[in-house]
């Protein structure tokens, strides 16, 4: 998948994680971005072309759609996190993270899957977590959600084969945006993940793990869950 002259549109793209992807696109050569946002005056980058986008209502994904009919590589990056947790966590905030991780992202792949095939098959990425791959209680919504997404990347994957699409998943520890400033533990640099994520984008990698941390996570599936919640093993 080439960057360079491609169109692209990123989901969620004026802020965090999603502004870094408008500007590293430009610098690598993109002839246009789409940085979509429920508020596109909130977009910030130069160059960037603003775009109206909720991706959790049907009529401004159609919209979207229709006014940006030249995209060859979609960036399904806009999330939430409402930190629910399993037990006491509300129930409707588990639904808005499905609703966005998961109907919201298949709903704007959906769309432009279509726009993808037209334009030659072009690519798409998913942003998703290295928790996708791990559980934690206190944002067990979080997690759930990205897990569902990482099984719905992997379905799109070989559902858009036939039409020549790339489909590219990332996975990542925890990032230094807003979303969560709350959170005390390290963090990288959006800048340095989206790096990644484009790298083996443009490689053709089907997943990239972009830092320590999804590395860690993704070695020890194999292992079994005591390999990844040491809280199970059996007390001394």
């Amino acid at each position: 998948m080439k960057i360079d002259g491609s169109v692209a549109l990123v989901t969620g793209g004026n802020r965090g994680i999603g502004e870094q992807f408008v500007r590293a696109l430009l610098e690598r050569g993109a002839a246009k971005v789409y940085a979509a946002a429920r508020d596109p005056r909130k977009v910030a980058v130069p160059g960037a072309v603003p775009l109206r986008l909720d991706i959790t209502d049907a009529g401004s994904v159609r919209a979207a759609a229709e006014q940006a009919g030249d995209v060859t590589l979609l960036v399904n990056n806009a999330g939430i996190s409402t930190g629910a947790s399993l037990l006491d966590g509300d129930l409707a905030d588990f639904r808005r993270e499905f609703d966005t991780h998961v109907f919201g992202t298949l709903a704007v792949s959906r769309a432009f899957a279509p726009v993808l095939a037209r334009g030659g098959g072009g690519g798409l990425l998913n942003v998703l977590s290295a928790l996708s791959w791990i559980s934690l209680p206190a944002s067990a919504a979080y997690c759930a959600a990205k897990s569902a997404e990482w099984s719905l990347t992997n379905a799109l994957r070989v559902e858009l084969a036939a039409q020549g699409t790339q489909v590219t998943g990332l996975h990542m520890g925890y990032v230094d945006t807003d979303l969560i400033a709350d959170v005390r533990a390290p963090k990288s640099d959006p800048a340095d993940i989206v790096r990644a994520a484009l790298d083996g984008f443009a490689a053709g990698d089907f997943e990239v793990t972009a830092d320590a941390t999804a590395r860690q996570v993704k070695s020890a599936l194999s292992a079994g869950p005591a390999a990844l919640y040491p809280q199970l093993a059996p007390s001394a």
